[in-house]
């Protein structure tokens, strides 16, 4: 048995006839930016994310970037994001001329912890950035406290959480504003880049509309320098068509997750938190020392594997300048996690298969 570690084709193929139609809609209409599609997209991922507005862009990381540019920061400003992430969070920050600062993970949920956040709060600190890694739900009620306490902003970035619930609200809605990302292999993708930020802020809501096109509410004025961050109308109309499935997809993979975690329990591995409706499992990581010959395991039996993420940030080339002294758990995070197939369209024999291998290594 073969198990590619993501199958794109099999996850869309529930939604292809719909896709199709929806796809031949828009090349008869004629509007491919900034149309129907779009605005009915905004308002219905808008009422599933429980908030005010929503704003459609070209990917995640112009989601953050812009969130950050239409919050006033700049130059010299601190912003503290985790130091376990995709690099994109940090780009997001240095793109507006911020500094981030790095924040330890939880050594259990591998989320930033808001103890470390706390410490790092200096007179240059301007905002927080939660980032919803793996899907799971960072400790938002601490992260306002602490936001609250020094009057900075609290950002989320959402792009591995989208349907993630706690407390009956919704990933996107907990914070001053949300950057998604609709990439194709995301819990909601669409079938190339695309992104979008959620808000109840009114005032922040339009100076994102504003930045994303140009500076420009009114056509031919320019209010102030803006880019070219649009989600366009084949992209929104595909989520459209993937919107309403995104709950049922979800909770398929909280069921797989549970038969990971219910089965490996004698594996001799870190498994991750279960989580409830607060994990939608964009990935299952798991963590062991020996990662390496746990993947050529994996691999040998044909399963397919991924590491997120084999070097941090602070490793990065780009960032080299950033003191990583104070960062020993997420340095060992990324000497032993390993992202194990999880989708909606795995299939049980091929969890099982996974699971054999790994009990047989083990």
């Amino acid at each position: 048995m073969t198990i590619p570690f993501f199958d794109l084709a099999a996850v869309n193929a529930p939604h292809r006839d719909a896709i199709d139609r929806s796809i031949a809609a828009v090349l008869n209409s004629g509007q491919t930016i900034l149309g129907p599609q779009l605005e009915a997209f905004e308002k219905e991922f808008a009422q599933a994310c429980g908030v005010t507005h929503v704003v459609g862009v070209a990917n995640g990381l112009d989601a953050l970037s812009l969130i950050i540019r239409a919050s006033g920061f700049g130059a010299g400003d601190e912003i503290i994001v985790p130091a376990n992430t995709y690099i994109a969070t940090l780009l997001a920050v240095s793109a507006n001329g911020c500094v981030p600062v790095l924040a330890e993970p939880h050594p259990e949920t591998m989320l930033i912890d808001p103890v470390h956040v706390q410490a790092l709060i200096t007179s240059k600190t301007r905002a927080i950035i939660a980032v919803h890694l793996y899907g799971l739900l960072c400790d938002m009620d601490a992260l306002s406290r602490i936001a609250h306490e020094h009057g900075l902003r609290l950002f989320e970035d959402a792009a591995q959480a989208h349907g993630a619930r706690r407390g009956g609200r919704v990933a996107g809605g907990f914070a001053d504003a949300a950057g998604f990302s609709f990439y194709p292999t995301k819990n909601l993708g669409a079938l190339g880049d695309g992104g979008a930020v959620t808000t109840d802020d009114d005032v922040l809501a339009e100076k994102v509309r504003m930045l994303r096109n140009y500076g420009s509410v009114t056509k031919n004025v320019h209010d102030v320098i803006g880019v070219n961050s649009r989600l366009d109308e084949l992209q929104a109309a595909i989520l459209r068509v993937k919107l309403p499935s995104l709950d049922a997809e979800n909770s398929r993979r909280r069921d797989i997750a549970q038969a990971y975690g219910r089965c490996l329990s004698g594996a001799g591995l870190t498994l991750p938190v279960a989580g409830g409706e607060d994990h939608v499992h964009h990935q299952y990581v798991i963590r062991s020392r020996d990662r390496d010959r746990v993947r050529s395991a994996l691999e040998a039996g044909g399963i397919g594997t991924g590491v997120h993420y084999p070097t941090p940030p602070h490793r990065q080339p780009a960032y080299r300048g950033i003191d990583v002294s104070a960062l020993p758990i997420t340095e060992r995070l990324a000497g032993e996690v390993l992202s194990l197939p999880i989708h909606p369209a795995l299939r049980d024999a091929e969890v099982e298969h996974v699971v054999e291998v790994l009990n047989a290594f083990a």
